[in-house]
């Protein structure tokens, strides 16, 4: 680790370890920026904040901007509260301070992974996390955890609207073709179509998955409020 490094610690989703990085800033003086939790803001805080007790490691680049144009970035966004986890969060922040590009590798992997979650075995060991957890503290984590599948929601749900229409659309082109006796045109737009039914597909499922996690945590949430 060292001043203007990108560095991150693995964070828990309601208690279970090792599910997700959070990214900062190294200072170089023993402090970090970040986007912190659950504020949202972008703040300068103790490496121990950022941590949180886990190790701390660091991303390593083969181009990026030295240490003084990293640290004049991230103080540049000192304050701000813009977090999106799908478009704005603490390895978005980060990677744009060291390399000038926002990006996050965890969302790019995180909605096609949605595919092999098993969420009927994930209900279980948050349930375990939760009983050894005080009930405020449980009380946020699974507003956290709402909020973050809410907004995984709100980015898969428009894009499924969108494949149904292309699903209906390619159909009537097919339509269109055979009255015209174009039965080349007919083939190519049934096969269009039936690219979109399996993407179609695949977002319902994630969809089902994400409401099912929603419907999970909003009765451990019940429970924990008796």
């Amino acid at each position: 680790m060292a001043r203007g490094d990108q560095i991150y610690a693995m964070r828990h989703f309601i208690n279970i370890k090792g599910i997700y990085e959070h990214h900062g800033i190294d200072c170089g003086d023993g402090t970090a920026i970040h986007y912190r939790k659950p504020s949202e803001t972008i703040e300068r805080t103790s490496l121990e904040t950022l941590s949180q007790g886990g190790i701390i490691y660091v991303k390593r680049y083969q181009t990026s901007f030295i240490p003084d144009v990293v640290l004049h970035r991230a103080e540049s966004r000192l304050g701000e509260r813009k977090y999106n986890l799908l478009f704005n969060n603490c390895e978005h922040f980060a990677t744009w301070c060291k390399t000038g590009v926002n990006y996050s590798q965890q969302v790019v992997d995180f909605i096609p992974m949605l595919r092999y979650i098993d969420v009927d075995t994930l209900s279980d060991p948050v349930n375990r996390s939760l009983e050894t957890t005080p009930k405020d503290e449980t009380t946020r984590l699974l507003e956290e955890a709402l909020s973050q599948i809410r907004t995984t929601w709100n980015n898969i749900q428009p894009q499924y609207t969108q494949t149904l229409k292309e699903m209906n659309d390619w159909e009537k082109v097919a339509k269109e073709a055979l009255k015209r006796n174009r039965e080349d045109l007919a083939r190519a737009a049934l096969y269009r179509k039936q690219q979109y039914k399996q993407q179609a597909i695949q977002q319902e499922e994630m969809l089902q998955k994400l409401a099912r996690m929603t419907q999970n945590l909003i009765e451990s949430q019940r429970e924990n409020q008796k």
